[in-house]
């Protein structure tokens, strides 16, 4: 498998909690907007660790998988990793398995917090054309918008469902400006207003996937993500 996703975000917060949020299964599922459910099988233990998560589509729709911890490190440097598997046997889902890293590097003011993962779809040469036109695009914004989430919950304490609420509510103004801009007001005005509802970045409140980094960094001259990475994007 092919690298498919790199996400990289820093957050201005002690590593603990930045390791809390995203390790604790109830946490987790607050602010990463892929899941709508996670659950760990194994209880509170700090060592290997298996889960089950669903994401759902629509009511009554929902796509169930399973993962599991296959490693954790921690460098000399202070830096973790926490490599998984997972995979789902659900009919409609898109990914059959994969596996992934996330990285939690101490800088100064926070830390840098990132995950690489690769998958495999099903339904063959259909399912990768699904791939390359609607999930990998649709799955890298899901998220990078939840580690800005992340972000500001741990930088400003707000709770991920008021961001939710902010990111709705400058959607839902951004949507009627272009509305009116393309109803009611004429000519270069309106052009204007639908350009600077499209083009204006979020306010800082607001959790937006363009802040985050989507390639690795280079590394001892190359464009490849770090080493002793082969294992969780789902956790």
């Amino acid at each position: 498998m092919s690298l498919s996703l790199y996400i990289e975000t820093a957050i201005a917060a002690d590593l603990e909690t930045v390791w809390r949020r995203t390790r604790d299964a109830e946490l987790h599922r607050r602010w990463d907007l892929r899941f709508t459910g996670i659950a760990d099988l194994d209880g509170e233990r700090e060592e290997a660790q298996r889960f089950t998560y669903t994401t759902r589509l629509l009511p009554g729709v929902a796509l169930t998988g399973t993962g599991a911890t296959t490693a954790e490190r921690t460098r000399a440097d202070g830096t973790r990793i926490s490599a998984l598997r997972f995979g789902s046997a659900h009919a409609l889902s898109p990914i059959a398995h994969g596996a992934g890293h996330w990285r939690y590097t101490p800088r100064a003011g926070g830390v840098e917090f990132a995950t690489a993962y690769h998958y495999r779809t099903r339904w063959g040469r259909a399912g990768r054309m699904l791939d390359a036109a609607l999930l990998a695009p649709l799955m890298g914004w899901a998220t990078a918008w939840s580690f800005d989430r992340l972000r500001l919950w741990c930088e400003r304490g707000d709770s991920p469902e008021r961001l939710r609420t902010a990111a709705l509510c400058d959607a839902g103004a951004r949507a009627a400006a272009v509305a009116a801009g393309l109803v009611w007001l004429p000519g270069w005005a309106g052009a204007a207003v639908v350009a600077a509802a499209l083009l204006l970045p979020p306010p800082p409140m607001v959790p937006a996937a363009r802040r985050c980094r989507r390639r690795p960094r280079p590394r001892g001259g190359t464009g490849a993500p770090a080493p002793a990475a082969t294992g969780g994007g789902g956790r």
